[in-house]
């Protein structure tokens, strides 16, 4: 069938492509994997592999039983296991004539928006060139405030960078159930969520003794990805053709030129992708960068940046955290602290501290402290100098998507006059 040319991000867990026991690979799943590539390849599609394993290659490697708890321990074997399981992929692959190439990942690599749109670059260089990205999480070298966690959020992070069409979860179970099905043999499958926050679902199926994810993690990378305009399927990673089935089942059932009944693909759940997904900048923003700190801003605030304002001092309430100027803070939207409360202490509002979004300041967090609450002409006089009238500029902010539409307006508290002007 011909078609016209999507991405695709396939995500393999390390209980895919390892045995839990042996940790050897399990090469019958790989050797489908490249054959399901291949086919998709054909089809004219670019595709994306995020491949786990560099530890349990590893620990098989090094006839460890099993995975340690000391990190370095752990950063080792990953050096050995992404070594072997890179040679494997390339293996696999070149038997199909097919070129690969490895991408390993820190959050800290895409930290800098230039870094991020190189790295945009790159995959777009090797889809040109016809070979298939293979991104893995750098373990080598990750340490916890720049690791993404698991790879299914960096699947999802990989999927929005590439501008992915769709984003394949692998996992040990065909599709999302509305209750474990392992316990409950009434449980229901969930084929389409098209309202990833209304999703009612067990997901506390557990990642296995060497994988990081889970159920849980999954529901999060559909949460981004679909955030990004990237339709997102979970489907079961023992039959890696499922994802070449699925695909040629869905451009068929846009293809309004196809006559007669089309099969039905195989089970699986789908996310559809939001109506307004956030653009490369704005996911860069909420997803690329790690947070240093937090700004508690006010309502009025708050109603500012939502109408495409500047976050100006005057509605900063507190500021909690230490981090320098051009840092990434969280944004929180609280109500404004009585004149008796005491700074910072929110416990008592009727409404609980929100976090809406994300920005890279202007300040630092001691200056943003002296400046708070007061009016943009009065920084210099309390700094000593003035580098912004704003705390965080308008294009350095980005709201998290459930928080980017209109909400109802909030009478704007003399304190906060500033904001009319």
């Amino acid at each position: 069938m011909t078609t016209s040319g999507l991405t695709i991000v396939i995500k393999l867990g390390t209980s895919s492509i390892v045995d839990e026991k042996s940790h050897e690979p399990i090469l019958s799943i790989l050797t489908l994997i490249v054959e399901t590539v291949a086919k998709l390849r054909k089809d004219g599609h670019r595709v994306v592999l995020v491949s786990s394993g560099a530890v349990g290659v590893g620990l098989r490697r090094m006839d460890v039983d099993k995975r340690p708890t000391y990190l370095p321990r752990i950063q080792a074997l990953a050096a050995v296991g992404q070594c072997r399981l890179m040679s494997l992929w390339d293996n696999l692959f070149s038997h199909l004539r097919v070129p690969v190439a490895q991408i390993l990942l820190t959050r800290n690599d895409i930290a800098d928006n230039t870094q991020y749109v190189n790295a945009q670059n790159t995959f777009e260089q090797l889809f040109d060139m016809g070979v298939v990205p293979i991104v893995n999480e750098n373990d080598t070298l990750a340490v916890s405030e720049i690791k993404f966690g698991d790879n299914d959020t960096l699947s999802a992070i990989t999927a929005a960078a590439v501008k992915a069409d769709y984003l394949f979860l692998m996992t040990d179970v065909d599709c999302l159930y509305t209750t474990n099905p392992r316990n409950d043999p009434n449980a229901k499958p969930i084929e389409v969520v098209s309202d990833i926050s209304t999703l009612e679902a067990d997901v506390s199926s557990a990642g296995s003794s060497l994988g990081t994810g889970g159920m849980s993690t999954k529901i999060s990378a559909a949460k981004l990805g679909t955030s990004a305009g990237v339709t997102t399927i979970i489907t079961k990673s023992s039959k890696p053709g499922n994802v070449h089935e699925i695909v040629s089942y869905l451009q068929q059932t846009q293809d309004s030129t196809i006559a007669g009944d089309i099969p039905l693909p195989p089970l699986h759940t789908r996310f559809l992708p939001s109506d307004t997904p956030i653009h490369s900048r704005t996911f860069w923003l909420l997803h690329g960068l790690t947070p240093h700190g937090t700004i508690y801003i006010d309502h009025g605030a708050y109603n500012a940046l939502l109408n495409k304002a500047s976050l100006l001092p005057a509605g900063v309430v507190a500021v909690e955290g230490h981090f320098g100027q051009q840092d990434a803070v969280r944004l929180v939207v609280v109500e404004r602290p009585s004149s008796d409360a005491l700074d910072g202490d929110f416990a008592h509002h009727a409404q609980e501290p929100k976090e809406v979004g994300r920005a890279i300041v202007n300040y630092g967090s001691i200056e943003i402290a002296h400046i708070k609450g007061h009016r943009s002409n009065q920084i210099a006089a309390l700094l000593g100098y003035a580098d912004s009238d704003y705390v965080a500029l308008r294009d350095n902010i980005s709201f998290h998507p459930e928080d980017r539409h209109s909400h109802p307006a909030t009478p704007i508290t003399p304190a906060l006059e500033e904001w009319k002007s």
